[in-house]
């Protein structure tokens, strides 16, 4: 290999976690100071809200589209076709003077969720196999712990009171960093992928996935119980139920079936889901409680926005950046699966303490750094359990099912939490009592164990690491080349050429 290719390949993973550090970035930089937007441009809590509401819908309808495009037209481009678009977003809203412009900067903004599942699919193409699993953790783990250095930021350059738009002059600033860098280090490719985009299962899964999380995300606002929330929610379900219909039927899918039934694959979204909803349970949780005063709750420390951010969560941002860096040689030894279970029990261990000792600063503190060292652990073990099931012309559309799965357990958590402290509160104040915050760190708890769980529903195939995948095709090829053909395989197949075998060679279960 010439020595400008070494370079740029090993400059590749580096870059691309700089990439997927905007998308945490971003989902989270806005969260603590909702109130001081709404303040600082004279509107109404239910306006303002709009701003994570449209963020959310925005990222949901346009990941699988744009993860299906990057497989179709090629990852380099598409890549840098979302960072141009968010960069874009983030320009308009650090110019903002209206709530309107800025929720529709937040909707550039939300197409940088399928950064994440096009990055997957950027390091599965440019990666040898045996570093493939231990990138793939590293970059996961990113995502993971990103949203964390989010709120941290947030505090630290909107303390005080400061004026908000500066947290949209620095994700113009990282996002510009991020497109130049991404250029330089992404290879040009030819494009490989085959077939067309089936807009119009593009346009019923958007339709149904906004009919399901906007009830989500305003259901606070409208009641729980309103014609409008529930006619909302079960017009999704069926839209999405008749989305899924079609999709069986044509030949040429958004989302392939199978990408959403066969079991293994089926029960790495559905963890995908309980992470993310226990992310936003600690995200959310633990800085609303410790902002919460004493003298007036008997709980809390009264913390500032700056304190709650550099005291309380930055050492937990840190050890995900610790778990993050381990992940890929963790998941190597003893495999996804493995790895994903034992950050279950690291993740239920944090909630368990906080809703048992949560009066002490460094109790707090050892319980978010508990949860967020689960939250990149998990995080580094998805990807590597999906890829390891699909197809290589489908990692990015696959990758982007599970984002919409996380984006779904944030939005349940996110309403769950705004239900509870809304609704449990102190006589006579609006302040949530204690016993809400213990409710949603159980309910933290609960998601973090069934994200070990559910891996043991989805094992009727055995799940690989994507080295063992090549190992597999390697050994395919050759009997290939002895027999003539290995399950329909003919010579004409290669480990090299980026297909798969029709049958795999499976060998030795994953520990």
């Amino acid at each position: 290999m010439a020595a400008g290719s070494t370079t740029a390949a090993r400059a590749l993973l580096p870059v691309m976690c700089f990439v997927v550090m905007i998308v945490a970035v971003l989902q989270t930089l806005v969260v603590p100071i909702v109130g001081t937007i709404g303040s600082q441009l004279d509107v109404g809590p239910t306006a303002v809200g709009w701003l994570l509401t449209a963020n959310l819908l925005a990222a949901a309808t346009a990941t699988p589209v744009l993860g299906r495009l990057a497989d179709l037209r090629g990852k380099r481009p598409v890549l840098l076709g979302v960072l141009v678009v968010v960069l874009l977003g983030s320009l308009i809203g650090a110019l903002s003077t209206s709530v309107g412009v800025l929720i529709f900067a937040r909707v550039l903004q939300g197409v940088s969720f399928a950064l994440f599942p096009i990055g997957i699919a950027v390091l599965r193409d440019e990666l040898p196999a045996e570093k493939l699993t231990g990138a793939m953790g590293i970059f996961s783990g990113t995502l993971g712990f990103g949203g964390c250095f989010g709120i941290v930021l947030t505090g630290v350059l909107v303390s005080d009171g400061a004026d908000f738009h500066r947290i949209f002059w620095l994700s113009s600033a990282i996002t510009a960093a991020g497109l130049v860098l991404a250029w330089i280090a992404i290879p040009r490719r030819p494009r490989t992928g085959t077939g067309s985009i089936d807009w119009i299962g593009a346009a019923a899964l958007a339709a149904g996935l906004v009919l399901v999380l906007l009830p989500l995300a305003e259901g606070g606002t409208w009641g729980w119980t309103s014609p409008v929330t529930i006619v909302s929610g079960i017009a999704g379900i069926l839209v999405l139920i008749g989305w899924f219909l079609f999709e069986r039927r044509i030949t040429d899918p958004l989302v392939a079936p199978r990408l959403l039934t066969n079991p293994p694959v089926l029960v790495t979204h559905l963890s995908a889901l309980v992470v993310g909803m226990s992310m936003f349970v600690m995200f959310l949780g633990s800085s609303y409680f410790v902002q919460t005063p004493r003298a007036v709750a008997g709980y809390g420390f009264g913390a500032t926005v700056l304190e709650a951010s550099t005291v309380y969560l930055l050492p937990g941002a840190i050890s995900g950046v610790l778990a993050s860096i381990l992940s890929g040689k963790l998941i190597h030894r003893f495999g996804s699966r493995a790895v994903l279970i034992a950050a279950s029990v690291v993740g239920v261990s944090g909630f368990v303490v906080f809703v048992f000792a949560h009066d002490r600063t460094w109790e707090v503190i050892a319980a978010i750094l508990l949860v967020n060292t689960y939250i990149s652990l998990a995080y580094a073990s998805l990807p590597s359990l999906l890829v390891a099931e699909v197809r290589q012309d489908e990692t990015g559309v696959a990758n982007s099912i599970n984002s919409i799965a996380r984006s779904v357990g944030s939005s349940v958590a996110s309403a769950l939490l705004a239900t509870l402290l809304a609704g449990i509160t102190i006589d006579g104040t609006d302040v949530p009592t204690e016993s809400a915050y213990v409710i949603a760190f159980v309910v933290g708890a609960t998601a973090a164990a069934l994200a070990g769980l559910l891996p043991f529903f989805g094992i009727t195939r055995t799940t690989r690491t994507p080295s063992d995948e090549e190992e597999d095709e390697v050994h395919a090829t050759a009997l290939a080349a002895e027999w003539g053909t290995v399950g329909g395989l003919g010579g004409a197949n290669t480990c090299g050429s980026g297909e798969r075998p029709a049958q795999r060679v499976r060998f030795a279960p994953e520990s």
